[in-house]
This record gives structure tokens, sequence and C-alpha cells, in this order.
């Protein structure tokens, strides 16, 4: 049973952003594995931009909103849903680090590695704080 409120919302953006953070990690661990390999290009995840556009709709109601007074009226305003965003692999064509066409630099790399590690180290210390919180609540 799924409750519209403010704790399943952030426990489900913490499980999201979760699930981001490890397609990261295999992601740049493959970027990593083929810094060698002549002509590869680097992958990249956009997640957390697409999430922030569809969160800021919600609060970006317009002041005035048309009535539908028919289905085949176009709104001037939806809000995005933000569980319809998905994780997305973008491929990094434009850069050239090597001579050989390869894009990856290692160093660049594991800095983001430690940068996405220590990302998902914080959502599920904020996850763990949320179900401590209820936890509190429910024993008194």
């Amino acid at each position: 049973m799924i409750v519209n409120n403010s704790f399943s919302k952030t426990v489900d953006l913490l499980h999201r952003g979760m699930d981001a953070s490890s397609i990261r990690g295999a992601v740049i661990a493959n970027n990593i594995a083929n810094a060698g390999v002549p002509n590869f290009k680097r992958s990249n995840v956009n997640f957390e931009s697409e999430l922030k556009r569809a969160l800021d709709t919600e609060k970006q109601k317009p002041a005035l909103e048309l009535r539908l007074t028919n289905p085949k009226h176009i709104s001037d305003w939806e809000p995005r849903n933000y569980q319809d965003v998905d994780v997305r692999r973008v491929l990094d064509y434009v850069t050239t680090e090597n001579a050989n066409g390869n894009n990856v630099n290692a160093e660049e790399e594991f800095n983001l590695a430690l940068e996405n590690q220590l990302r998902y180290m914080l959502m599920a210390n904020a996850t763990t704080f949320e179900f401590s919180q209820i936890n509190m609540v429910l024993r008194g």
C-alpha cells in the first residue's frame, strides 16, 4: 500500500537516488575499465537534473489556470510526475582526452566514483534516519 505523504515521497526519492547512484557506479567502473581502449567514449548518468525539473514543475503552478471544459482542450500547465523520471545513460561523443580517441580521464573517474560513493552513503543514512523517526514515534 502506497501512502501519499511526505514520508513516502522522501523515502521514494531516496530510493530512486540510490538506484541512480548504483547505476552511476557501474557506468564509472565501465569507464575506468575501458580507459586504455582506443576510440572508447565515456558514459555519464543523467538523473538528478531531470528529477529536479520534474519536482520544480510541482511548484510552478500558474497564478491563473485556464479552465478546461472539453477533454480535447490543452491545459496550460501540467505538473510532471517525478516517478516518471528514469535514469538515463549519456554517451560523451564531444570530448577527446587522449590521442587515440579515448575520452576517459582515469583520475577524474576515480574522483567521480568517490563522490558517487559518498552520495550513496548519505542517501542510505538519510533513509535510515527517516525510518528511525517512524520507529521512535511508534515506540512512543
